[in-house]
């Protein structure tokens, strides 16, 4: 990835804008939050267009639905289908069904930005300047760089819940520090369900911690730019303690999107995790920001991810579950698998016990929420 690219993906307000591109750095989605709509004019209309479909033209990952959204759109305008739009939010998310009608991409998307769309540097071999680094590092700070909760449940299961994948130079010494805090766990439970993605670099660092020092090869992204593969291994050496040779479950729901599909594909594939959960989004094609106007940017997926096991992704099709149960039932069966297993190794008695109440808790509250569906 070129470093401009690299630069505005990590960019803790782009993870955002993926996740909802009208949040301000902190918040958390909700229709309380919903910004100030304005009007779109008809000169702001054919900028959009004529800029997104020339961005699309040029980057999008696969040309020729590139060139099959850009007639569609255009039939659509000559058409007048877009001119009594007059909602700028209506119209990038008709913009976005309409291409996405199209291309069935998730990842792409034209958003507008009540405050204005970030600014996209011109200069792509420009490295993010030690401001623009330190920007970046103060609003990831503001979210604990993504990570939302690391405890210990009972049985010594660890816990680890994180929303989204910040740049690992910024967010490397809280990933450390959580692994650090669950090494003498003797299972762990990793909780994507809130997960929208972000940077592959971090995937692959915190993949690196379940595995030993051998590097292991995770992934790959193509991209359409240079006809260029760039390989994705885990590292040799991390900061933090290891979590190699002990149980990992994966929790996932419909909302676990782009590198949090990543994360548990690469595990899944690699048999180095349980996945539990429901069938992740489907969204397998990375990409950047784009600015159109004023006030509207686009996502466009630039590549393409491509497993090294099965030569393929994920896109459209989601990360399917080894253990299919409803989101909401993740955390509990992944826990009692976890106890289950880990009072097979047991001799105390005591301790025997101990898990049981736990098994016998954790089963009643499954059995009542099933029976409740």
């Amino acid at each position: 990835m070129r470093a401009l690219e690299a630069a505005f993906a990590l960019s803790l307000l782009f993870v955002l804008m993926i996740i909802d591109p009208n949040l301000a750095p902190g918040q958390t989605a909700g229709p309380q939050q919903q910004p100030p709509d304005t009007t779109v004019d008809a000169a702001t209309r054919k900028e959009v267009i004529d800029n997104l479909l020339k961005r699309l033209n040029d980057s999008y990952v696969f040309p020729e639905t590139a060139a099959k959204m850009g007639q569609s759109v255009r039939a659509r305008a000559a058409a007048g289908e877009y001119d009594k739009i007059e909602s700028a939010r209506q119209f990038a998310e008709t913009i976005t069904a309409h291409l996405r009608e199209v291309s069935r991409d998730k990842h792409l998307g034209v958003h507008f930005f009540h405050r204005g769309a970030p600014p996209e540097e011109e200069d792509d071999d420009r490295e993010p300047s030690a401001e623009q680094r330190e920007q970046m590092r103060r609003q990831a700070a503001r979210v604990n760089f993504g990570f939302e909760r690391v405890e210990r449940l009972p049985g010594n299961v660890g816990y680890l819940d994180f929303r989204f994948f910040i740049d690992p130079e910024v967010g490397k010494e809280t990933v450390a520090a959580a692994f650090n805090f669950l090494a003498n766990t003797d299972a762990l439970i990793i909780d994507l369900r809130k997960n929208g993605g972000g940077d592959p670099k971090m995937v692959a660092l915190i993949c690196s911690y379940l595995f030993g020092p051998e590097p292991v090869h995770l992934n790959d992204l193509y991209w359409r730019e240079g006809n260029r593969t760039e390989e994705y291994w885990t590292l040799k050496e991390v900061a933090g303690r290891r979590y190699a040779g002990k149980d990992v479950y994966v929790l996932t729901s419909n909302r676990t999107f782009s590198g949090a599909e990543e994360f548990s594909y690469n595990l899944k594939n690699l048999k180095r995790a349980t996945i539990i959960g429901e069938t992740t989004g489907g969204g397998a094609h990375p990409g950047r920001g784009m600015r159109l106007a004023k006030n509207f940017g686009a996502f466009i997926p630039t590549g393409r991810a491509i497993s090294p096991v099965t030569k393929t992704n994920w896109e459209g099709t989601g990360v399917e579950p080894d253990v299919k149960v409803p989101a909401d039932q993740a955390l509990k069966v992944a826990h009692l698998a976890a106890l289950k297993k880990g009072a097979e190794r047991l001799t105390d008695e005591d301790l025997k016990r101990e898990y049981q109440r736990h098994i016998d808790m954790l089963q009643k509250e499954l059995g009542d929420a099933q029976a409740k569906k």
